[in-house]
């Protein structure tokens, strides 16, 4: 009987002996190994990574991690395996394109975006320049908007209806003596005509240096009927310069005071100022216009066909204290009122053309 007490030197199923003999009579290992038992199935063993010894008691593995892959480790010359420090290169940044968000150069963006920079500045300077060219071609630059204002007034005889020019009733509040109300009602309207035989010779002489375009006219009378005015637009062929050069000869040489540079009035028939002829003009007023070729008159005098012996122009027959027939009748203020109020409505139509056509 084998002895089968621990450490006696031999061991039950050839176990081997404590100093690693093996008993004779336990045959060797010589082919496959033996059949695992199904009901103790053997644990899995991951295989050791390639270049990691095992280390420690037990058969337990460290880890030593490879000092050449390093970002401290020197680059060695040569190529021996693991002594090479990696080398970085960076390529052109990327960005999302804003329409199809795929991934595409930034410095494609970049230079597309200044090409469209490029691009706008070149038509928006191309637009100013069209813009300057087109305002020399029309004679628009510096003051040209005035010359062109200038010109176009020229033509408003026959652009802006009659209607406009002479409203056919003008309120005229403060108008009257001592800052009293006035309303006029149109009576009669001339036919635009040329100037021939439309003033007193003297006149006609003095208006010559700007010519004559056209001429339109209408007569009023005041809410009594008692007094009736003409009041006339002389659309003239001068310039500025020539306009400005007449005005300023009216107001030196006192001409519009002048009794034999008195305006014709219009006597139309079968209206109250049928009787309204050049010995019932009892007072007068002249304006030359210098921002539009035209000359605005007015004058005045009895519905009931009296003549007048002394008649005096509006500026001195409204003045505080005039004593003559014509200032004390107020005849003075219904000649300057009335053209002072044609002139205004004048002036809006310069200043924004009327587009009606005319009656």
């Amino acid at each position: 009987m084998p002895d089968t007490r621990p450490g006696t030197g031999s061991a039950v199923g050839g176990a081997p002996r404590r100093d690693g003999s093996v008993p004779a009579d336990v045959p060797r290992r010589t082919g496959a190994a033996p059949a695992a038992d199904p009901r103790h199935p053997a644990p899995v063993v991951p295989p050791m990574p390639p270049g990691r010894p095992e280390s420690g008691a037990g058969g337990a593995a460290g880890v030593t991690p490879d000092p050449a892959l390093s970002w401290s480790a020197p680059m060695a010359p040569g190529g021996e395996s693991g002594s090479i420090r990696p080398v970085v290169s960076f390529g052109e940044p990327e960005g999302y394109d804003d329409r199809t968000r795929r991934l595409r150069p930034l410095g494609g963006r970049v230079r597309s975006r200044t090409l469209a920079v490029a691009t706008c500045l070149v038509l928006g300077f191309g637009l100013i320049g069209g813009a300057v060219t087109g305002s020399w071609l029309l004679g628009g630059s510096g003051d040209g908007g005035a010359q062109g204002t200038f010109v176009t007034a020229r033509g408003l005889w026959h652009s802006v209806p009659v209607d406009k020019l002479f409203p056919r009733t003008v309120l005229g509040t403060g108008a009257g003596p001592g800052g009293a109300d006035r309303t006029w009602t149109r009576i009669a309207v001339a036919p635009d005509s040329g100037c021939k035989g439309a003033f007193d010779p003297l006149l006609a002489k003095a208006l010559a240096p700007v010519g004559c375009e056209r001429l339109v006219r209408a007569t009023y009378t005041d809410a009594t009927q008692s007094f009736v005015t003409t009041v006339g637009l002389l659309f003239t062929k001068g310039d500025q310069t020539a306009m400005s050069s007449l005005a300023k000869r009216f107001q030196d040489d006192g001409l519009g005071d002048r009794a034999d540079l008195m305006p014709r009035p219009y006597a139309a028939k079968d209206t109250a100022a049928a009787r309204f002829g050049p010995g019932q003009r009892a007072s007068w007023t002249i304006s030359v216009l210098t921002d539009a070729p035209v000359v605005v008159y007015a004058v005045s005098g009895w519905a009931d066909g009296r003549t007048v012996d002394a008649p005096q122009p509006a500026d001195q027959a409204t003045r505080s204290g005039a004593g003559t027939a014509p200032a004390q009748a107020g005849l003075g203020n219904e000649a300057d009122g009335l053209a002072d109020r044609i002139e205004r409505a004048l002036r809006k139509d310069i200043a924004g053309p009327a587009t009606e056509q005319p009656s």
